[in-house]
């Protein structure tokens, strides 16, 4: 198989697993979205602290996050862009976070995302995730939650 096949079947499977996962989010399913990420993972998340180390982190956040939202989720990814190799891959995307919250607001926010994968015991695991917004830089240091791509 050449390069340019490989990567472009690497590219099918990382898009393959991001759908995935994007149907668990959508379902707060958190076995489900949890499956997707190496045990190691580390994610600079919008919720602090400035980093989380572990899949346990990351699964005890989603466990107190999903419940805050009546329903499901809505997830939606603009401009997804891949880059695959062999064992190693990254992608990034711009993706809206929406849904009504269980005091009755209305969430409606656009973040950006970074996700690195590798490939570990034959499976894409998602090994690095950064997820943020910007800031306003008039020195409030409000973030920017109003932009829309």
């Amino acid at each position: 198989m050449t390069t340019a096949n490989t990567n472009a079947t690497t590219e099918a499977q990382i898009r393959a697993l991001i759908d995935e996962w994007t149907k668990a989010f959508r379902a707060k399913d958190v076995n489900g979205v949890t499956s997707y990420y190496a045990a190691d993972i580390v994610t600079f998340d919008l919720a602090p602290p400035l980093q989380y180390t572990g899949a346990d982190a990351l699964r005890k956040g989603l466990e107190e996050w999903f419940p805050t939202f009546r329903g499901p989720v809505g997830y939606e990814i603009r401009d997804l862009s891949i880059t695959a190799g062999d064992d190693l891959a990254f992608s990034r995307s711009l993706n809206r976070i929406a849904g009504t919250r269980t005091d009755g607001e209305q969430t409606d926010v656009w973040v950006r995302s970074t996700a690195c994968y590798r490939k570990i015991g034959g499976n894409w695991k998602i090994t690095h995730e950064h997820v943020s917004v910007p800031f306003y830089m008039d020195g409030s240091y409000k973030a920017a939650v109003d932009l829309k791509p």
